[in-house]
């Protein structure tokens, strides 16, 4: 019997500690199994390989020491056992040892785990590559500062500790025998003893001289100057003052260790007596004094030096010393004959506006309620032959919009969204709304535009994870009243085709079903990470990602492109930008199939150390740029969050000459516009154009500048996208002897233009919400022309329709029905209307009466077919006749 109960406890535990290991390494499993399933298991266990490389290799060197010393103090004790209180129990030798060993190694795991977090730093130093750039107060490669620096702060740190510690535990034993050992305490230590902690002293001071070197490198980062970086008094002050510290220290070891030797440790009272001068007096007042008394009367003079450092390494590490600056000459009036020759300039000007057309989006092309439009991108396509730009959304799944929200519903039908809206950024359908490429349910394309995978399992919006293939059919989309099902043809997710597998899952996303339900099988597969900005942070940490990917049709296929950046915070002298960083690259851009979820990061910056180093240690994971097939690189496009970056550091780093910088006599600041009636930052924009001096128009990104503090523009930049000339950087500069009108001067004209403001009054008497667009600024030629879109939204509904179009160039300010319309009054045509017809000019009251009833039929006739687009326009244009007919009345 009681080998039997034996037996039961053994299974129990074995059971238990099966049990144990499974919850510890459920996640690690799973991980290894998405990993596995995109063909980057190397990228893992890189990572995991130096974790556990870091946490024994800190654990053992920490034991090692920690325990050496411990049993070195035990022995110079002559510790070998003693009496609790009481005499009741005897302490042995053998009890002590362990109770050592059993705290050194608490003590050297814990240390080890502490170090995990260092992987990414190991690996960089063990991995750099050179920047070819040297820092000008040591001279060393700015390498030295984003990948070695951090390794030695890191090290400075963790010995400081190691040595604290040790220090405290060796002196806790040589204190322990004496309370042990003698009835009557007195401190009192043999001379080895008292070498042994002097020693373990003398350390601890190296480490700290040490650290005073390293905070010498450390005034490259100094924000006590006028700039950003070490400045004249860091230079011939603090500077001086770590030196000396540094050799004061010195003096401090060997008058520690001497005074030991001579049995007089008083003599370290010296050293230490002199320390504190140097610190005190060099390291805090002597710095004050120069900032006072030398430089602030003489500022700019001892400061110069230091202020061309700041412009040089800060111009460097954001690419600013790239942009090519070119003078516009002088704005001229606009022509029609200027504007015959930009007319595939003209053909894509954005009239649609990305914040309302995602409402109209939304109302027109979201067809059911769990649908969602989470953001609109531009783009450009060849369509029949001709370049035109795009604005496009993703048709996500919003399954938190469900209404039965069923585990079934949840994780086993509704799993993916379905294709796009498309439409040209400049067309405009009857009843002001887009003009749309690629619609509906299943796509309705243009030629070009096929979508064979309309299938959207990857996305923004798309969070949580689902199964497929399993024994329910997926809902694809509806029609009609019939709802069409599917079952997943890619290879995306982790094949579930073991038990395992699933208890692993179950237990990760703590969801019994997922071991209980029938519907899965060995061949479902589940999906996870699916939110695209999670998932390709679960690949790639240590770079940054773009806020803004964008969809793109490559071969039929769904690609979503999502721009990543390389960026350092330990750059010297460059001035970081809001504290997070003060270096970037836009390195690297990512590819992911939003059917099955593989990824790609191709590097398009091989010239970046920093990606150099990254592929260093990942060689599997990135992909020349070179590789990259021509269909994707058609739609790639500079990064919109690097471009606002380089514009704001551009305000104030344009200035290169250290007088001119100094005094803030040319800063300058992201031009500003109204939008929703307040004053806000004119965002960068993407538009085609054609450069000044080039053959053919381009897809560019563009941002003007204003002086600080005025409206007036004084240039813009432009940043390129299209073929060889990718990524490439203009900045073009106005006169400053002319006026040009910026975007907020522009819309004030507006609003004092006597027709504008009467037609924009009328609208809101009815009313009517009116949108103002953005407001674009678009050179043309030698001229500026500026177009803000008008839109008209229902106060009950939320589906902006775009009604008017105001241009502007030179002192002409005009509004017209359409662009072109518009653009033939700036020519020198009249304009077309401007106002809503009233009066006689409206169409009859019975004419009215029998359109608002014929479109009440089609409305009913919509409305029995599930056609919700319909159905919205048909109300629309009652509502119109309706306005009209109360005109037509009076």
């Amino acid at each position: 019997m009681a080998s039997v109960r034996r037996v039961l406890l053994i299974l129990i535990g074995v059971f238990l500690l099966l049990f144990v290991l499974f919850m510890l390494l459920s996640g690690f499993y799973t991980d290894l199994l998405w990993f596995q399933s995109l063909g980057l298991s190397s990228v893992f266990w890189t990572a995991i390989k130096a974790k556990v490389g870091v946490f024994f290799a800190f654990s053992l060197i920490f034991l090692a020491f920690f325990t050496a010393n411990l049993f070195i103090a035990r022995r110079l004790s002559g510790w070998g056992g003693f009496f609790l209180p009481e005499q009741r129990y005897y302490v042995t030798s053998r009890t002590l040892n362990l109770v050592l060993v059993v705290a050194a190694l608490v003590l050297s795991v814990l240390n080890g785990l502490g170090a995990i977090g260092q992987w990414d730093t190991m690996l960089r130093y063990l991995n750099q590559r050179s920047f070819g750039v040297l820092d000008p107060i040591f001279s060393q490669d700015v390498a030295f500062y984003v990948f070695t620096l951090p390794v030695y702060r890191f090290l400075r740190g963790w010995l400081t500790e190691v040595l604290l510690f040790t220090l405290i535990a060796t002196a806790a034993v040589y204190l322990v025998v004496q309370l042990a050992t003698w009835r009557q305490f007195k401190l009192w230590l043999t001379g080895r003893a008292a070498f042994h902690l002097a020693a373990l002293g003398a350390l601890f001071l190296l480490v700290l001289a040490w650290g005073y070197k390293l905070s010498a490198f450390e005034l490259l980062y100094s924000q006590e100057g006028l700039t950003f970086g070490a400045s004249y008094t860091d230079v011939h002050a603090r500077l001086l003052a770590y030196n000396l510290s540094f050799w004061t220290v010195i003096l401090c070891v060997l008058l520690l260790l001497g005074g030991v030797a001579a049995k007089r440790p008083w003599i370290l009272a010296i050293g230490g007596g002199l320390w504190l001068v140097v610190a005190v007096g060099l390291g805090g007042v002597y710095p004050v004094l120069m900032q006072q008394f030398d430089v602030q009367p003489n500022e700019l003079i001892k400061e110069r030096p230091y202020i061309e450092y700041n412009i040089d390494l800060t111009r460097r590490a954001y690419g600013l010393d790239k942009i090519q600056e070119l003078d516009f000459g002088s704005v001229a009036d606009l022509t029609a004959e200027a504007l015959a020759e930009a007319e595939p300039t003209i053909r894509n000007i954005r009239l649609w506006d990305y914040r309302p057309l995602r409402d109209t989006y939304a109302q027109i092309q979201e067809i059911r309620l769990y649908y969602e439009f989470v953001d609109v991108d531009v783009d450009r396509y060849y369509l029949d032959g001709t370049y035109r730009q795009v604005t496009l959304s993703a048709r996500e799944m919003a399954t938190d919009q469900l209404l039965s929200r069923t585990w079934v519903n949840e994780h086993l039908q509704f799993t993916h969204g379905y294709g796009l809206a498309m439409s040209p950024v400049n067309e405009v359908t009857p009843e002001g709304l887009p003009e749309l490429l690629v619609r509906d349910l299943p796509p309705s394309t243009a030629p070009g535009l096929e979508i064979t995978r309309p299938e959207l399992y990857y996305g923004e919006k798309t969070d949580g994870y689902v199964f497929v293939n399993s024994t329910i059919e997926e809902f694809d989309y509806p029609s009609g009243d019939q709802n069409i099902t599917t079952t997943y043809q890619g290879t995306g997710g982790v094949l579930l085709d073991s038990p395992l597998k699933r208890a692993a899952f179950a237990y990760r996303f703590g969801d019994v079903s997922v071991v209980l339900s029938e519907y899965l099988t060995p061949e479902s597969r589940v999906m996870l990470y699916r939110n695209i900005h999670q998932r390709v942070r679960q690949v790639a940490p240590f770079l940054l990602f773009d806020a803004d990917p964008y969809l793109v049709i490559v071969d039929g296929r769904l690609i979503w492109l999502q721009d990543a950046y390389t960026a350092t915070h330990t750059y010297p002298y460059s001035q970081p930008y809001q504290d997070r960083f003060n270096y970037i690259r836009n390195s690297v851009k990512v590819a992911i199939d939003a059917h099955n979820g593989d990824m790609i990061f191709y590097v398009v910056d091989d010239e970046d150390p920093l990606i150099q180093t990254y592929a260093a240690i990942f060689p599997d994971l990135f992909t020349p740029w070179e590789e990259m097939p021509d269909g994707l690189r058609a739609h790639v496009r500079y990064p919109e969050g690097l471009f606002i970056i380089q514009a704001q550091m551009n305000n104030t780093y344009h200035m290169q000459d250290p007088t001119v910088f100094y005094n803030k006599e040319d800063q300058w600041a992201v031009a500003h516009e109204m939008y929703a009636g307040s004053d806000q930052m004119l965002e960068p924009y993407y538009v085609t154009m054609k450069l000044p001096g080039e053959e053919e128009e381009e897809f560019i990104l563009i941002q003007p500048f204003t002086p600080t503090n005025k409206q007036n523009m004084v240039g813009w930049m432009a940043a390129r996208s299209d073929g060889q000339h990718y990524g490439k950087l203009l900045l073009y500069k106005f006169p400053k002897q002319e006026l040009i009108y910026g975007p907020l001067q522009i819309e004030a004209r507006i609003d004092q233009e006597p027709t504008i403001s009467g037609q924009l009054s009328l609208w809101h008497q009815r009313g009517s919400q009116v949108i103002r667009g953005n407001l674009l600024v678009i050179p043309i030629g030698n001229s500026l022309l500026y177009v803000e879109p008008l839109y008209l939204q229902a106060e009950t509904g939320r589906m902006p329709e775009l009604k008017r179009v105001i241009v502007a160039s030179g002192e002409r300010v005009l509004m017209a029905d359409t662009l072109e319309e518009a653009l033939a009054g700036i020519g020198g045509a009249p304009v077309v209307t401007v106002e809503e017809p009233v009066g006689e000019a409206a169409a009859g009251v019975h004419e009215l009466a029998l359109s608002a009833l014929e479109h009440y039929g089609r409305a009913q006739e919509y409305l029995q077919d599930g056609d919700w687009a319909g159905y919205g326009a048909e109300l629309e244009a009652i509502r119109r006749d309706l306005e009209n007919l109360i005109e037509a009345s009076r």
